[in-house]
């Protein structure tokens, strides 16, 4: 038997990061292996050629789709006959369901490849069927959460737990907490804001954080607010706070190196006292880092009655859900109002050693301290190789 020869497609940065770490753990378990498929920069930087830009594949946004539809589903193809023609032992499809699934189901109706897949869906969230759906083609799951292998194997399907990639992301030192409190010059809590990476949401929630925060300036005038930014949306952000009482200090991607940047978001996660933060990943961010939070989210009308009715747990913060707690403070959809942000944000404030206690649980559950999950996701590939 030759060289493990692998085909991974990766359609977003989050699955080249992914994507990135299971090529080292590959190469460091199986010497010699091969790569093929559609990489982002960091996996190129791993030593993958792309089939085509990963770019392309990023537009997979319902509205996005339409205009795209003929040119994605030539792209499909072309995948999936790309797999066919390398034939490798295993195609691992990360994350990216509307492309990855479609080439998984073209593959499998031609030959028999194994197919691993790089994320659960969220069917303990909502749309529990997708599992069942994608059993038809996945032979084994590759879980963040830990929670998730049950619902994977419940429909038939290998599924292994391999961490979460936040437990392997750098953290702000105690001394860079300490060096941007002090560039800060107050003797008042600083509160990070976050009001989400998407204009849309970043227009919906900015009203109701600039309200919260006057109540919060009535308590406590000498606070600082920071809030780190993503390009698409820093304009909107500087628009959107001209005339906040407590005026922010918005850290702008723009304006330096990448890494630059990122030191600079680090620290000021680590210094912050207290979040306040749409929902989303952002709440590991913050565990990782043992910062306080606040969760708070709105969505159009018609979104949030349908999402309403579709989901099926009572908190959608990950660390609740994780932590199998309840501790992290969450206002969303007609529950996301500055009278009732405003005094949870204070009470966490004064009080946030509980939450600490679930943000290490969460941290530790998610396989902190343990393997990297990128060499364990590799260990769990090789493992179930026939």
């Amino acid at each position: 038997m030759g060289p493990l020869k692998v085909y991974i497609i990766a359609g977003e940065a989050s699955g080249d990061r992914l994507g990135a770490a299971l090529m080292a753990g590959l190469r460091q378990l199986a010497p010699g292996v091969t790569f093929h498929g559609i990489a982002g920069p960091q996996m190129q930087a791993n030593g993958m050629t792309s089939l085509f830009p990963m770019d392309e594949l990023s537009v997979m946004g319902l509205a996005e789709i339409l205009p795209n539809y003929f040119h994605l589903k030539r792209r499909i193809a072309e995948t999936a006959a790309d797999v066919l023609h390398v034939r490798p032992d295993v195609l691992i499809t990360i994350d990216s369901p509307d492309f990855c699934l479609r080439v998984a189901r073209q593959v499998k109706a031609s030959a028999p490849i194994r197919t691993v897949h790089y994320v659960a869906p969220s069917v303990w969230a909502w749309r529990p069927g997708r599992a069942k759906k994608m059993a038809r083609v996945i032979d084994h799951v590759l879980a963040l959460l830990p929670f998730e292998p049950p619902y994977m194997q419940a429909v038939g399907m290998d599924c292994d737990f391999v961490g979460h990639p936040v437990v392997s992301e750098p953290v702000a030192t105690a001394a860079e907490a300490t060096a941007f409190r002090a560039l800060l010059a107050t003797q008042g809590p600083v509160i990070l804001t976050l009001p989400g990476s998407r204009r849309s949401e970043v227009t919906r929630l900015m009203p109701v954080f600039a309200a919260t925060l006057a109540r919060i300036a009535q308590t406590h005038p000498t606070a600082r607010v920071v809030i780190p930014t993503t390009p698409n949306v820093t304009g909107l952000v500087i628009d959107g706070t001209r005339d906040w009482p407590l005026r922010p200090v918005i850290l702008d991607p723009r304006a330096m190196p990448l890494d630059a940047y990122l030191a600079q978001k680090r620290a000021a996660f680590a210094a912050a006292d207290v979040a306040l933060a749409a929902s989303g990943t952002v709440s590991l961010e913050l565990a990782a880092s043992a910062t306080p939070m606040v969760i708070a989210y709105d969505m159009a009308p018609l979104s949030r009655f349908l999402i309403a009715r579709m989901l099926r747990i009572d908190t959608v913060t990950l660390v609740n859900l994780v932590s199998d707690t309840r501790v992290i403070p969450e206002f969303i959809g007609t529950r996301c109002r500055p009278d009732l942000i405003a005094p949870a944000l204070l009470a966490t404030l004064a009080n946030p050693d509980q939450q600490r206690a679930a943000m290490a649980l969460t941290m530790e559950r998610l396989g902190q301290g343990g393997e990297p999950p990128g060499l364990r996701a590799a260990r769990a590939v090789l493992a179930r190789l026939p």
